[in-house]
């Protein structure tokens, strides 16, 4: 199992890129390589720019928990039927 050393909702920079934004999703690759999808902030033309994948080690963390995540809860309930 990998040990994620980012958590999703946390605000990081590229120390490559300068690219910065708020981590939405974490992946562990069969090579051991974590990965973490960054989603910018709205730009100043109100429109959302598109996120990309990083590796770990070019990510620096501005704020832990920038934004809190959803608690994980396990999958059930009514499925969904497509008519």
């Amino acid at each position: 199992m990998a040990k994620f050393l980012i958590k999703n909702g946390d605000e990081v920079v590229s120390n490559i890129s300068g690219f910065k934004g708020i981590v939405t999703s974490s992946s562990c690759h069969l090579n051991g390589c974590n990965r973490y999808w960054v989603s910018p902030t709205i730009d100043k033309d109100g429109k959302l720019p598109e996120g990309y994948w990083f590796d770990e080690n070019e990510l620096m963390v501005i704020k832990k928990a920038k934004v809190k995540p959803v608690a994980y809860v396990e999958p059930g309930g009514f499925q969904s039927s497509i008519k």
